[in-house]
């Protein structure tokens, strides 16, 4: 199974890499929107795309994500919040339907979701959160507890 993980960097990245014992076993790779100060172990094994902030560079992180996409052919997709999900879950579901997403709400959302949790809702079946207060937000998904 090959997993890319996408995210964006700091509390993000920090929260999908405290998944690491789901995924380290398996090859991988990151997707991220900015250039930062990468751990060893994730040097050989990172991409970087153009940081969108809900602006026309969204339709580049399409025309990217494809790329990745294509050129990496992962089994799942696997985030935990942040914005570049959404392109490539797009992506994904029309010219991969095969490709896995694995959406988990960000830690910081307590009492309401995030913009990205509110659209990764309805492009993914695997959909956690992190906090109960979060259940009638997503009535199909599942609560998975606290990542970090």
């Amino acid at each position: 199974m090959k997993v890319c993980i996408v995210s964006s960097c700091g509390g993000h990245l920090t929260e999908v890499r405290a998944l690491r014992g789901a995924y380290a076993r398996y090859p991988h790779h990151y997707v991220l929107n900015d250039y930062a100060e990468l751990p060893d172990d994730m040097r050989d094994c990172t991409r970087f795309i153009s940081h969108s902030e809900r602006d026309w560079r969204f339709f580049v992180n399409l025309w990217e994500a494809a790329s990745i996409l294509r050129r990496e052919r992962p089994e799942v997709l696997l985030s935990t919040g942040a914005g570049p999900i959404v392109p490539f879950a797009l992506v994904a579901r029309f010219f991969f339907p095969r490709v896995r997403i694995v959406y988990i709400e960000t830690l910081t959302r307590v009492t309401r979701p995030s913009m990205t949790g509110r659209i990764m809702y309805h492009l993914t079946r695997d959909f956690y959160y992190q906090w109960p207060q979060l259940a009638p937000w997503f009535p199909r998904a599942k609560c998975g507890g606290l990542v970090l």
